[in-house]
């Protein structure tokens, strides 16, 4: 409720200041600068016709963006200077003139430190800002997501991949046998068995009469030759 109220001070003080800035430029640009230039030398200033064409521009402008809300803090201060300088170097010679030119430099420097508020241009532009700052960084982050997602899918099949690479042995690792030059132990060689040896055949059976002598066989006995006797 506090803000609200203040905003509507604020625009309501906008509208007031910078309309009887714009509606004094308005008047000078009717009367146009010969008769403008003429007043500000009958107030003492030097260069009639430079102040009347300067403070007719800046009242004009700085009224109009008083009014609508638009870089109040820089307008608001442009506006002080001048009626600053008008007091100073060509103060108006009528009472009323002089005390609005007074009220019309504090209202302009107190909007430029206090703000618009938020029913102005100003605030619609900060807003619009924010806004678009924000949007830019959530697709920033949006972005970056989706490249941490991509790398994170990329890198699963690779590790996936990776035992079955490890586990069959490339070309490159497997050693040259030309290449081995190192000395090596002779392997073992299992002694081989020679071959059984034939059992001798069993002898036959004796026959009956015969005799084994020192393991030969005694031969049979010679028989008689008759004698011629007889």
């Amino acid at each position: 409720m506090k803000q609200a109220l203040r905003d509507v001070a604020a625009l309501v003080a906008r509208v007031g200041v910078g309309g009887i800035f714009f509606a004094n430029g308005w008047t000078k640009l009717e009367d146009g600068l010969t008769a403008t230039g003429a007043k500000f030398l009958q107030q003492g200033a030097p260069a009639p016709g430079a102040w009347a064409t300067v403070t007719m521009l800046t009242e004009l402008i700085g009224g109009a963006l008083l009014i609508a809300g638009l870089g109040v803090a820089v307008t608001g201060l442009i506006l002080f200077a001048e009626a600053l300088g008008v007091f100073l170097v060509a103060p108006p010679l009528n009472l009323i003139s002089l005390n609005e030119l007074i009220l019309l430099g504090t209202a302009s420097i107190l909007l430029a430190v206090v703000g618009a508020g938020r029913l102005s241009v100003d605030h619609m532009v900060v807003i619009r800002r924010r806004e678009s700052e924000a949007a830019d960084e959530f697709a920033a982050d949006a972005e970056a997501d989706r490249v941490l997602a991509s790398l994170r899918d990329s890198d699963a099949p690779a590790r996936q991949s990776k035992p079955a690479e490890d586990a069959a042995p490339r070309a490159e690792d497997v050693p040259s046998p030309m290449a081995d030059t190192a000395p090596h132990p002779r392997p073992r060689t299992r002694p081989v068995k020679p071959p059984a040896a034939e059992e001798p055949a069993p002898d036959p059976a004796p026959v009956p009469g015969d005799t084994l002598v020192a393991g030969r066989k005694k031969p049979a006995p010679r028989g008689r030759r008759p004698s011629s006797e007889g």
